[in-house]
């Protein structure tokens, strides 16, 4: 009777347990950046509580910054001699938010949000550069590869997609995380790059010596470095998985196609191959219609048969001082279920404060 009572519970969690992973994501991105939130325990406390009240099951929290890590790294640490990013010494946010998460039933994504990049503007990790400056990217001009502030790494260069897989590996292994995220930086690097010595000469012994264009959006030059890309996302995915299994690999490319164009995104290829568990491409826009448009048009449109059930699409709350009318989160998120998307992520957690009458309504949508 014992064994037969035992086995009922066992059975009984197992089917909770697997109720509670296909449940539609209701989540959002938790930054350092114009927020207090991580910067203490009380704070993440707070958003854990938010996250309750509100009827969240997800935080993407950010990992990986400018350069540094949100979390003790000793790969850093070993490669640059930067632990963790300035500000956070002697804490470890990563594990507070999973021990104060993980008892509400709340997955903590570790979400690397600068990926390839290494810095914005003149914040954060130019000492990467300093150190290896084989590392960086160059645009056909020979100079460092820039764009909107953001300063990159050559994401073709083996030793360059080693060091991240690493970083990658480490919080896998060494923290009881729910899954990883990459985003319009990983994998990424701006259709700019790519004319550094190392690839223009592989890219010559694959095309009988001819150089590759200027036109850095040429569609075949575009393409093979995307494919470049396609291999490192399949990389990724399968050593992740090697360690652990359950771990979701989630991705929030910006919209296809123009993520391809600009930044050698060709996420439909990684959701092809298998690569992704979780979707969420950032569809962010300021007018209903707009957003409506892009979700059929540049995300929709691309998802193979039998997808949808893993898309969770991005919505813009706030950024700088903007902060989305309550109308606009609620049409979107109507637009969503029109379509048969069950769950989005909120960019960004500072905003669901400044919107709580939205928020409190948004816990009891299906």
């Amino acid at each position: 009777m014992k064994k037969l009572l035992l086995l009922t519970i066992t059975m009984l969690i197992g089917f909770a347990n697997e109720a509670l992973a296909n449940q539609p994501t209701k989540g959002f991105w938790l930054t350092n950046i114009a927020s207090r939130a991580m910067y203490s325990k009380d704070g993440l406390q707070k958003v854990v509580d938010d996250c309750v009240k509100y009827g969240f099951n997800t935080i993407y929290t950010v990992t990986w910054n400018r350069g540094c890590t949100l979390y003790p790294s000793k790969v850093m640490k070993s490669t640059f001699g930067v632990e963790i990013m300035p500000g956070f010494e002697g804490r470890d946010p990563l594990k507070e938010l999973i021990e104060l998460a993980k008892p509400k039933g709340i997955k903590v994504i570790a979400w690397f949000e600068f990926g390839f990049s290494y810095a914005y503007k003149n914040e954060g990790g130019a000492f990467i550069a300093e150190k290896k400056p084989h590392w960086v990217a160059l645009g056909s001009d020979g100079k460092v590869v820039q764009k909107n502030g953001f300063y990159w790494m050559n994401a073709f260069d083996e030793e360059v997609q080693d060091f991240i897989l690493s970083l990658v590996k480490e919080v896998v292994t060494s923290y009881d995380i729910d899954g990883i995220q990459g985003d319009d930086r990983l994998p990424a690097v701006p259709s700019e790059a790519g004319y550094d010595a190392q690839t223009v000469q592989r890219y010559m012994k694959e095309h009988d010596g001819v150089a590759p264009p200027k036109d850095c959006k040429q569609d075949e030059w575009v393409q093979w470095r995307a494919d470049i890309l396609n291999s490192f996302m399949g990389k990724l995915y399968h050593e992740v998985k090697a360690l652990k299994k359950s771990c979701v690999v989630s991705m929030s490319p910006s919209i296809y196609p123009w993520s391809k164009y600009e930044y050698l995104q060709d996420w439909p290829s990684w959701v092809k191959n298998g690569y992704v568990d979780n979707l969420c491409p950032q569809v962010y826009r300021y007018d209903v219609k707009a957003y409506e448009k892009a979700l059929k048009e540049n995300v929709l449109e691309y998802l193979p048969k039998g997808y949808l059930k893993k898309l969770s699409p991005g919505i813009l709350l706030k950024v700088d001082d903007y902060v989305a009318a309550d109308d606009y989160l609620r049409s979107a998120v109507q637009i969503n279920r029109k379509n048969g998307v069950k769950g989005e992520v909120f960019f960004f957690y500072e905003g669901i404060s400044l919107r709580s009458d939205f928020f409190k309504s948004y816990k009891k949508l299906k």
